[in-house]
């Protein structure tokens, strides 16, 4: 069996934590042991080509100018799916995964992904174990962040997805997993969490290397929440999965089955708590206004 394996990679060079994250990233899926080809759609980020060279992996390397691209924007995800959907039909693979490259994927991915029981399948990690400063947090709180989503697809389910994101576009940062669990949905795939059965370890970006702060962050959020909702439109699905938030999302994936004691308190935290805590939190600014 064999995977493709859909990511990009930030430039080689400009930041020595990110280097060492990707580089850990990279190491992490070999050691799964599985035939894996990464599909890497890049935008003249430097060093990349060499980076993935050195790490002998096998891969489809397409660069995309950032002059290609609307003014000012730095990379689409849309193009690099669109890209791999490609690569996907025009060759022989059994899964096409996608995550970020600030993770260390579990080594036993591929033996729970062969247990599971259906012909066709979308399934994910959530939530991620966050490290900061070199610090494990707790393996239950809900961090917001959906980084590896795997999908078991049919050739005629891969030609499926790519017309139904024809006219779809993202650029820069946010809302993929919005877009991917909707798509999911679109494609009439069952989604599964598989929490109870890997942990993916996932870094915390230096993102001062690249002057991404948190208002670029919402910007481009919000450009991309459009974006997703013209993409809703078209397959008839809800625009919660745009206005939602993860409260939407997280009750989209929710099964039974999926569930374990640390799920569970995901679940609990992330609703009750934090809720009221985001309730509280307005009134509180309401009056203070008054």
């Amino acid at each position: 069996m064999k995977a493709l394996w859909l990511v990009s990679f930030r430039p080689i060079g400009k930041s020595k934590l990110n280097d060492f994250y990707q580089s850990l990233f990279v190491d992490s899926v070999k050691s799964t042991n599985f035939d894996i080809t990464f599909s890497l759609t890049q935008f003249n980020e430097e060093n990349v080509e060499e980076f993935i060279n050195k790490k002998n992996i096998k891969n489809f390397f397409v660069n995309i100018p950032k002059s290609d691209l609307p003014q000012g924007k730095k990379y689409s995800n849309k193009i690099m799916l669109d890209n791999s959907l490609d690569q996907f039909l025009e060759n022989e693979f059994d899964y096409l995964i996608y995550s970020t490259a600030d993770i260390i994927v579990p080594n036993n991915l591929f033996k729970v992904l062969a247990k599971i029981n259906y012909d066709e399948f979308c399934a994910l990690v959530y939530p991620n174990t966050h490290i900061t400063n070199g610090n494990i947090k707790n393996t239950y709180w809900p961090h917001y962040g959906i980084d590896l989503i795997v999908f078991k697809i049919s050739k005629s389910k891969a030609q499926e997805f790519k017309k139904i994101i024809k006219e779809f576009n993202q650029y820069d940062w946010g809302i993929i997993e919005n877009f991917y669990i909707a798509a999911s949905e679109a494609l009439k795939l069952k989604v599964l969490n598989l929490f109870k059965y890997l942990n993916v370890l996932k870094f915390e970006n230096d993102f001062e290397a690249f002057t991404e702060d948190r208002v670029w962050q919402i910007k481009s959020w919000k450009e991309n929440q459009t974006y997703l909702l013209n993409f809703l439109k078209s397959v008839k699905l809800s625009n919660l999965y745009a206005y939602g938030s993860y409260y939407y999302l997280l009750y989209k994936i929710f099964n039974f089955k999926d569930l374990n004691f640390k799920l569970i308190l995901s679940y609990l935290i992330f609703y009750p708590f934090n809720l009221i805590k985001k309730i509280i939190n307005v009134v509180f600014r309401k009056n203070k206004q008054i």
